[in-house]
């Protein structure tokens, strides 16, 4: 984006989206952490003490907490959060690798240097800051979820895929944006709530630093909370590879954008970073000179370094860790003389360092304890859902900003303007009621290709409304067997109204064999996770939903200027027109869609091609439907009266007499007539 106006609405798009991705959107409910410090041990210049804090009811967060041992007493300090990335806070280079690593100048002692996480801890605590390094999922004490399930997650599992008990990875678990990375960012997040609630802490000078998969979570996290006043993302910084683990991914999160212009949301606040010979190694070239142009702009260049190692691989290592030392001490104005060097320290025995112990006994996990989890996950977030149900115009507003908000980031696409549409005639041909177009339209922006039919009535005079008819088969549900137009179809033309249908997305002619797509494509890999293909890739849902959205641009925009704009979304096409209403709003005047009962929550695969993250988050196809109000709005396929969320959202608009519901046989023709008729 060119200009700071551009640019504060790109990111207020992009932190909504990173919220959404990692579950937090909105805000889950801060419980008691019950955080319980213990075993301190004494090393010069510092003193390191073990701690464990619910995040959520039963799910501990574990870790070292680094304390200065300075002499000063009844003084707050500048705090450091250290998400330690892969390899744990416990990595070990080992014994025999410390000489070869110090020769090459990447370490500097042998004995506190074979532990380049709890290295920087100790240093960051001897320049007089508390630092808290915490566990990511499955290391050293946080075991209620595994390492296997957390980082090597493989095979999708169908006994932990149902609607009443569900694990995560799964189908029902991405609907409802339960996710390793969310569950880590929520602990971060936490972690932070735990660092400010310490008396010695200045909840006003905190920093985050992690280096690889800690630099990950230092970028959300960063981008997340506003508490940080400078940041150390190393190793992630990058417009290559954005985060290999299953714990680095999650549904949503990157489509369009990548971990620089994420690490960007921290912008004006400084932040610091190396590149390295690895995925970071063009940084200098690409990436940085952004990050730098961005800082600039917003009139702060010096407050954004990069510093180029490309001598050293992935890393952590001495040099990074000195240069993460000086921007920390200018920047969160700790006064030490430069260069700061760190000290060599006894290692923490295991003794030392873990955290459960006979007085302090490790709790539970596995397979129940995970779903347990993600049980109590969808409880508290559904209730937040239910308290967000539209009851008068203040609540239906905040409805419409954190369901409605939620959705258009789901759907990931605004309407097209004018000028991205083109249009090239294939074919005309004059029929018994009405004449047949043959088009291909085109939305040039996004380089997307869509193979259309338009019917233009001949028995009765256009009446100005143009009706979008969405079909489940695409265009060919329109036509019988013989190629001529059903009833319901002429019967529109004979109304008076135009027709127009579309293959949408891998729909009719973009598929070889012409038979429905059952299952939707996914990346090579053969980790099963749905975050390797839809961290990055919007769902084949979402592309139709696009596709619509074409369709409607075309039509709304077209030299012959209709009166009005239907969208008619039948037989499997339902839950497309209701997100396509979402974010075209007023650009369809009448929507009229057939439900067929579908529910997201019914989904159990994370290939099918209704596959939509968080869509049973934020309240399944109802939600959707509630959020057409005002706009005139006809459904059937619900059995009994009309659900409490879409009545009532009209209801608080006024807007009743626009809502119309059928629970009757005969769809096609009673949503036919429903238009006709007004």
């Amino acid at each position: 984006p060119v200009g700071k106006a551009a640019w504060e609405a790109r990111a207020n798009e992009l932190r909504r989206r990173v919220s959404i991705a990692t579950g937090v959107w909105p805000m889950p409910e801060r419980t008691p952490l019950r955080a319980v410090i213990h075993g301190k041990v004494q090393r010069p210049g510092f003193t390191v003490e073990k701690v464990y804090f619910e995040s959520v009811p039963n799910h501990f967060v574990t870790g070292l907490l680094f304390r200065p041992d300075d002499g000063k007493t009844n003084v707050t300090r500048p705090a450091v959060l250290s998400p330690h990335g892969h390899g744990g806070r416990l990595q070990d280079y080992g014994e025999a690798n410390m000489p070869a690593l110090i020769r090459s100048g990447a370490e500097k002692h042998l004995k506190s240097g074979r532990f380049p996480k709890l290295a920087r801890c100790a240093q960051l605590a001897r320049m007089g800051c508390v630092c808290f390094i915490f566990d990511m999922l499955g290391y050293a004490d946080s075991q209620q979820i595994s390492y296997q399930l957390a980082h090597r997650f493989r095979t999708q599992r169908p006994k932990m895929e149902g609607k009443d008990r569900w694990g995560l990875f799964g189908a029902q678990a991405e609907m409802r944006l339960q996710s390793v990375m969310g569950i880590q960012t929520w602990n971060s997040i936490r972690c932070l709530d735990f660092l400010e609630s310490l008396p010695d802490v200045d909840g006003k000078r905190m920093a985050v630093t992690g280096g690889s998969g800690g630099g990950t979570q230092t970028i959300l996290l960063c981008a997340l909370d506003p508490r940080p006043i400078a940041a150390f993302p190393n190793g992630m910084v990058s417009t290559s590879m954005q985060g290999g683990c299953t714990c680095e991914n999650c549904t949503l999160l990157r489509i369009g954008t990548g971990n620089v212009e994420l690490a960007a949301l921290f912008a004006p606040k400084p932040q610091a970073m190396t590149a390295a010979d690895d995925w970071t190694r063009e940084m200098m070239t690409k990436g940085y000179p952004e990050l730098q142009q961005l800082y600039a702009m917003l009139g702060v260049k010096q407050n954004v370094y990069c510093r180029p190692m490309l001598h050293f691989g992935h890393n952590y290592n001495y040099v990074s860790r000195a240069t993460m030392y000086s921007w920390f001490n200018k920047h969160m104005k700790l006064g030490l003389e430069e260069p700061i060097i760190e000290d060599d320290w006894k290692p923490l025995t295991k003794a030392e360092h873990a955290v459960w112990t006979n007085d302090h006994p490790q709790p539970s996990g596995g397979e129940e304890y995970e779903v347990s989890l993600t049980k109590y996950l969808a409880e508290k977030s559904d209730a937040q859902m239910k308290a967000l149900m539209p009851k008068n115009k203040d609540t239906l507003e905040k409805f419409r900003t954190v369901v409605g908000g939620a959705f258009q980031s789901i759907i990931g696409r605004g309407m097209p303007t004018k000028g991205d549409i083109q249009r090239t005639m294939v074919d005309k041909v004059k029929k018994n009621g009405y004449i047949y177009f043959e088009d291909i339209i085109r939305n040039a922006a996004h380089g997307e290709e869509l193979p259309v039919v338009s019917l233009f009535p001949t028995n009765a005079k256009w009446n100005g409304d143009v009706v979008i008819w969405i079909d489940g088969e695409g265009k060919k549900g329109l036509f019988n067997e013989n190629g001529d137009a059903k009833a319901a179809v002429l019967k529109l033309l004979d109304g008076g109204a135009s027709i127009v249908t579309a293959d949408l997305f891998q729909q009719g002619e973009f598929l070889g064999g012409g038979q429905p797509l059952t299952r939707q494509r996914k990346v090579k890999e053969i980790r099963e996770a749905a975050a390797y293909t839809f961290a990055y890739n919007d769902t084949l849902f979402a592309r139709r939903v696009h596709d619509v959205l074409t369709l409607v641009s075309w039509i709304r925009n077209d030299d012959h200027e209709p009166n009005r704009v239907n969208l008619l979304a039948l037989n499997g096409a339902g839950a497309i027109g209701a997100a396509a209403r979402v974010v075209a709003g007023s650009a369809i005047d009448r929507l009229a869609v057939d439900t067929k009962g579908f529910r997201f929550a019914d989904i159990a695969d994370y290939r099918s091609p209704d596959f939509l993250p968080g869509a049973v988050k934020y309240g399944d196809i109802h939600a959707l439907l509630a959020l057409s109000s005002p706009h005139s709005l006809w459904f059937s396929g619900e059995k009994g009266k009309i659900p409490g969320v879409i009545l009532t959202a009209y209801s608080t608009e006024n807007a009743r007499e626009k809502l119309e519901s059928w629970a009757q046989q005969s769809v096609d023709e009673s949503a036919v007539n429903w238009i006709l008729s007004k």
